[in-house]
């Protein structure tokens, strides 16, 4: 496992890579990190999609990603990495969408869990009255991203 960290407009942000895979981003955390800080291909061309969608420039990334989580997180995880840039759906419907209408809490769950946010795009889901819900990262930067990809927001 490697890890390495940038500067960015949202912050300073730490790409975790395993075996050609990126596993996790940290945004603005302390890295106390057990395994080698090291600038890999992986992590540098991940770093370079997240440059270029923040700057509009991308709207869909290529990296490989293996997120670690339960089978549910993940079956949540994969729905979200199907919901097309500039859309966006509700809890509710992303719940159905993982074959259970009454899972929404569990879903909501799930994407506050995720380890790669954007990359994994849970700032895509918001409450079914169109007002934004919770984001792990925090609302300013949901709002942001859905701004970016220019969504309006209540």
């Amino acid at each position: 496992m490697n890890y390495y960290d940038y500067e960015t407009k949202l912050g300073k942000i730490t790409f975790i890579e395993e075996e050609g895979m990126i596993i996790k981003l940290l945004f603005n955390e302390y890295t106390d990190i057990k395994i080698v800080r090291k600038e890999t291909k992986t992590i540098k061309r991940a770093y370079i999609e997240l440059v270029e969608y923040l700057n509009g420039k991308r709207k869909n990334f290529t990296i490989p990603l293996n997120p670690k989580g339960t089978p549910f997180q993940k079956k949540v995880w994969k729905e979200l990495l199907k919901i097309p840039y500039g859309e966006v759906i509700s809890y509710q419907e992303l719940a159905k969408r993982v074959g259970n209408i009454k899972a929404q809490r569990a879903v909501g769950g799930a994407n506050n869990k995720n380890p790669i946010p954007i990359f994994i795009p849970c700032h895509r889901v918001i409450n079914k009255n169109n007002k934004l819900g919770g984001y792990a990262l925090g609302l300013d930067i949901k709002k942001y991203l859905l701004e970016l990809e220019e969504l309006k927001t209540d």
